[in-house]
């Protein structure tokens, strides 16, 4: 097929406009890498409360209120309005479908007060997934790709399947369905099936049902027609055990032939420490010795004493189960004795904050910790600290470990998922990105942040490390060609 594609990206989050983790990151760098290949892509997300219609520029695109969404027993409307994503060269087009009942919230999953689910998710996404195949048809505009992502997304590929499956608009439009963490399912009650409009023969293992629940995930790695993951390692990970593969390693093994792992790249136009707005000062791989100045900010930034010779750990974290730093925990004692600073930016579990603050009262002169989440102090950590710790139990692709190769800092990381396929283990002779570890163990961890400190202690060899990450090629150009290809396969 040589013509230009259509394709529409489907998200429950994007960046700039929501945002709770790595998703919202994917889902604005990629489209715009895959318009920039020439081809028509556009998003559709929904509408939460807090994307402003003045600071985003929307405008109305068409009412619903003559197309009711089925819900139940009940029928549901709504608004979409657009506004534009753009880079340098391209702008894509972002489509917000609008329900003041279901998006009108300060939340995307949850409420920030409560921290819990909202409990009409299944209704919430439900509607949206409907609404979007609707959305579609008055708009006229017919994808030859729906790329849906993550379980938000994931009764898409079944609507298509069995609802629309008759539907001459959608004849010739191919899914493909891309898991960002196998942990997050969207699975509800079986009641909640009820509400899907899906016909009832859909309610079984060879469909949308996974343990007696309606599993949104499931849905989507059963009727899509392409399964994608954000790494190799990890599209190996989630076949080959019941943990990794969160209990759906069966179907994933099953459907092995239409499942490939795609790295996810970085936006190196928001993380280049050349052009860094956020940074003390910024550096590129020939002007590394600037990266100085960036660690004397951080430390500052930190409270902590500047020593010229002490590597600063850097950390930006979830505190999740999924992430590690429990392992941290065990060793922080052990590796504080060591000549080492260690800040991090983390919110998530209260517990484990609250063990970090104890800790931060017990450390102050050698520990810095910002609990929350802050953009500029981020860009700052990757470019002021020496070394960056991602110890996860798994990690299907990870950003970070990428981030800090971009800005000459080395990461210790554990062999999984997406962090095993991006650092390259350090191996003498100037060779290698960073350090890795193998079995999920604080004691491993500790060994391998000893390692690292040796030769952290050689500034040659570790400057060679420094450079060797910061060139790598991590663009999303080339994961870009690689879901071109993968679209175009389809098709045929």
């Amino acid at each position: 097929m040589s013509r230009p594609l259509n394709i529409l990206f489907v998200s429950s989050e994007v960046d700039p406009f929501a945002k709770t983790g790595g998703l919202a990151d994917v889902s604005s760098a990629l489209p715009k890498a895959i318009k920039e290949l020439g081809h028509e892509i556009r998003i559709m997300m929904p509408r939460y409360r807090f994307i402003g219609e003045r600071k985003f520029r929307l405008h109305d695109i068409i009412r619903l209120k003559d197309i009711p969404i089925p819900l139940g027993n009940q029928h549901e409307v709504g608004n979409v309005k657009s506004s534009f994503i753009s880079n340098l060269k391209e702008k894509v087009q972002v489509y917000f479908l609008d329900n003041e009942k279901f998006f009108g919230r300060d939340g995307v999953y949850q409420s920030p007060q409560s921290k819990k689910d909202y409990k009409d998710n299944d209704e919430r996404f439900i509607f949206f997934c409907r609404g979007v195949l609707e959305t579609l048809k008055r708009l006229g505009w017919q994808p030859d790709i729906i790329h849906c992502n993550d379980w938000q997304t994931g009764l898409i590929p079944a609507y298509l399947k069995t609802v629309y499956k008759g539907d001459a608009f959608y004849k010739d439009s191919k899914t493909v369905f891309t898991i960002h963490n196998m942990a997050y399912q969207g699975a509800f009650p079986a009641e909640s099936f009820a509400k899907s409009g899906l016909p009832k023969s859909a309610f079984k293992a060879e469909g949308v049902e996974a343990y007696g629940k309606f599993n949104f995930l499931k849905s989507g790695l059963f009727y899509a027609d392409t399964i994608t993951t954000v790494s190799e390692k990890y599209a190996q990970e989630i076949c080959s055990s019941h943990e990794f593969g969160a209990g759906l390693n069966g179907l994933l093994e099953s459907r092995k032939r239409d499942l490939k792992g795609i790295l996810n790249g970085i936006d190196y136009q928001m993380w280049n420490p050349l052009v860094d707005d956020h940074i003390y000062r910024k550096y590129d791989a020939k002007s590394i010795e600037a990266k100085t100045d960036n660690k004397k900010a951080l430390c500052t930034k930190f409270n902590l004493p500047y020593k010229d010779t002490t590597p600063v750990i850097g950390a930006i974290c979830r505190l999740v189960e999924q992430k590690g730093f429990e392992l941290v925990l065990e060793i922080l004692d052990d590796m504080l004795k060591l000549d080492v600073q260690y800040v991090m930016v983390a919110s998530g579990d209260k517990e484990l904050e609250k063990k970090f603050e104890a800790s931060q009262k017990k450390h102050s002169h050698k520990l810095g910790i910002f609990f929350g989440f802050d953009e500029e102090l981020a860009h700052l950590v990757e470019a002021g600290s020496d070394m960056f710790l991602m110890p996860s139990k798994y990690e299907p692709c990870g950003l970070n470990q990428m981030y800090s190769m971009r800005y000459g800092t080395i990461p210790v990381v554990r062999a999984t998922g997406g962090l095993d396929d991006t650092v390259e283990d350090y191996a003498g002779g100037g060779k290698g990105t960073g350090f890795k570890f193998e079995k999920y163990d604080s004691k491993e961890l500790l060994k391998a942040i000893h390692r690292a400190l040796k030769v952290y202690q050689q500034p040659e060899e570790w400057k060679k490390l420094m450079r060797n990450g910061m060139q790598r090629d991590f663009s999303w150009e080339h994961s870009a060609k690689k879901y071109i290809n993968l679209y175009k396969d389809l098709l045929k």
